[in-house]
């Protein structure tokens, strides 16, 4: 495949894994960066801010000639904003045939300000009329051992009742978004899940126990609206969902131990 895919967020997490998968099926990318940087085989940067100025010339520039977008960039706000800049930029161009966004599982249930934008982004490109593709993906592995990171530095974990999570392995998620790229427009697809779901407090214990390290857990209740959500487990899909292979025991395994 000769064709340039523009990929955004290509810098994270997800797109270290992306960038390498791409290039080795024979794709030219360009990825939009906060900063400039060096181009590289088959890679080229393009220096834009998607939440500055509507994304300004250097979002066009990046445009320019691009069939396929893979929208990764994503923060703790706005992504809504930048995902309409995106699209708008898109529409300038007229050649793009397809836009495929990685979202969150719960976009739509649950109730926090990093989902409602998440389900506003989803909502943006499926109203632009640009051919998509949409993934709802769970917490990654590597979001996971931030948090427990942080919460075993107390003197005592505190565990959330009710608050369930079921992490999925970045490097699948880059997997199957770049054969989703490489294909067709799909509109929404099926989620993409870990192979197990876990209490927060028993993913702390695990990582205690990877690091060879003993903490007391402290139950915890959480309020509010937040808090019944997560009881009900809307933010997990345990049916329906694609599910990958990796677990966190492996995960930690390979980070940790």
């Amino acid at each position: 495949m000769t064709t340039t895919i523009l990929v955004t967020g290509g810098t994270g997490t997800l797109g270290g894994h992306v960038l390498p998968l791409l290039t080795e099926a024979g794709c030219r990318v360009r990825v939009l960066s906060r900063n400039p940087r060096e181009n590289k085989s088959g890679i080229e940067y393009v220096a834009c801010d998607l939440l500055a100025d509507d994304g300004g010339p250097d979002l066009d520039a990046a445009l320019d000639g691009i069939e396929v977008v893979l929208h990764l960039a994503g923060g703790p706000k706005g992504d809504d904003v930048a995902t309409r800049n995106l699209i708008a930029a898109a529409q300038r161009a007229g050649t793009v045939r397809h836009l495929v966004y990685i979202s969150v599982i719960g976009a739509d249930t649950v109730p926090l300000g990093y989902f409602k934008a998440k389900f506003d982004a989803e909502r943006a490109i499926v109203d632009s009329g640009i051919p998509c593709t949409v993934l709802r993906a769970a917490q990654f592995h590597d979001l996971a051992l931030k948090t427990v990171r942080a919460m075993a530095k107390l003197p005592v974990v505190p565990a959330p009742g009710g608050l369930r999570w079921q992490p999925v392995d970045s490097r699948e998620v880059a997997a199957r978004l770049v054969e989703l790229t490489l294909g067709a427009p799909a509109g929404r697809v099926p989620d993409l899940a870990g192979p197990d779901v876990y209490a927060l407090g028993d993913l702390a214990r695990g990582y205690l126990g990877a690091r060879g390290k003993r903490r007391p857990l402290l139950p915890v209740r959480m309020p509010g609206k937040v808090g019944k959500a997560y009881r009900s487990g809307v933010n997990l899909t345990l049916e329906g969902a694609t599910v990958g292979t990796r677990t966190w025991e492996d995960f930690l395994a390979e980070r940790v131990a």
